[in-house]
């Protein structure tokens, strides 16, 4: 059963399409993630699923109920959607239990409601604090607690850690999964950020040209892309000139194995860094070193590798910073496993 589903949503602002016939559809109880880059139209659909905008065309059903499409339109209060904006929002006026409890009748059950979200969210004990005493984080934390408390069909969060720093961003994220996980809430997540959607939803939708391109779990995502834009939007690529045959495809790194050995004749193959491995012997495909950078668990090691038509730049993603290696090292490369290859 699908707690959200989408269908041929259409939207222009002054003669600009940026929704063209866009489907999606959210089971209940999942988190899934609409990825991809400013400007191709992510907000646009969670301000049309939350009521905030008019389509121009198509239907927004959430929980079997239609809320936006033929002459139909339910104002956001009356859609059972929570929103998390991109820095929280809270009232600066209120207290932490105030913000939480905002949409919700006073009484008992109010109290015993707000202190079982803050619970949830880790931050038991928090209700008479103000905004003010808290960080970026915490702040997040009980933005969710707001959004989760009148028990919403849909949960939607806009790209909510983006003002948070690096280190402090990943443990967040983390904390909010969680929660939702644990109140059993159907989430729709709009971000930019590969490794925040692919780290936290159970489904990943990827945005181009107004459209969903695929949608699929992260791991069928990541491994096996609908088509050239999403492979090099999602993550890290090698993509190669190649010609696929019944032993492979032929490429400058040598002969790959194929995902789909069907594929015949000339095309691109897309190679991950982590499949390719500076080989110590010197056998295999050689490449010289053009640069070396080093993220502290791993290190990406770029290198030139000649082809038929010059040179051409290959990653090679490794567990720390290879000794030995520096740059105009020539050095032997091999692949691992399966890629996926797109005919020309």
């Amino acid at each position: 059963m699908s707690a959200l589903a989408v269908h041929g949503l259409d939207k222009s602002f002054g003669g600009v399409r940026v929704l063209q016939g866009l489907d999606l559809t959210v089971p209940v109880g999942s988190l899934a993630a609409v990825l991809g880059p400013s400007g191709c139209g992510k907000t646009t659909l969670l301000r049309i699923v939350a009521g905030f905008e008019v389509a121009d065309a198509g239907t927004v059903t959430l929980d079997g109920r239609v809320v936006e499409g033929r002459g139909i339109h339910v104002p956001p209060e009356r859609r059972r959607v929570g929103v998390v904006p991109q820095e929280g929002a809270l009232f600066p006026h209120l207290t932490v239990a105030g913000n939480v409890g905002f949409g919700l009748s006073r009484g008992r059950r109010r109290a015993e409601r707000v202190d079982d979200l803050l619970a949830l969210v880790g931050l038991a004990g928090y209700g008479r604090r103000m905004p003010y005493e808290l960080s970026g984080g915490q702040q997040q934390r009980v933005a969710l607690a707001r959004a989760l408390a009148p028990d919403p069909a849909l949960v939607l969060l806009d790209e909510p850690f983006s003002a948070l720093d690096t280190g402090l961003r990943a443990s967040v994220r983390e904390d909010v999964r969680t929660a939702l996980r644990t109140a059993g809430a159907t989430a729709v997540l709009v971000t930019h950020d590969q490794e925040e959607a692919l780290s936290m939803a159970d489904l990943v939708a990827v945005m181009a040209a107004a459209r969903i391109a695929q949608v699929a779990p992260p791991g069928d995502l990541y491994a096996t892309p609908s088509d050239l834009g999403v492979a090099t939007f999602v993550g890290d690529a090698v993509v190669l000139d190649a010609v696929a045959t019944a032993s492979g495809a032929d490429s400058p790194l040598g002969r790959l194995q194929l995902r789909d050995g069907a594929l015949r004749g000339p095309g691109r193959a897309v190679v991950r860094p982590e499949q390719v491995l500076l080989d110590d012997n010197g056998s295999g495909v050689v490449g010289t070193v053009t640069a070396t950078v080093f993220y502290g668990h791993d290190a990406l090691v770029r290198l030139s590798v000649p082809a038929e038509d010059g040179q051409v730049s290959v990653s090679a993603r490794c567990q720390g910073l290879p000794s030995g290696v520096d740059v105009g090292d020539s050095v032997g490369l091999r692949v691992v496993g399966p890629v996926t290859f797109f005919p020309a």
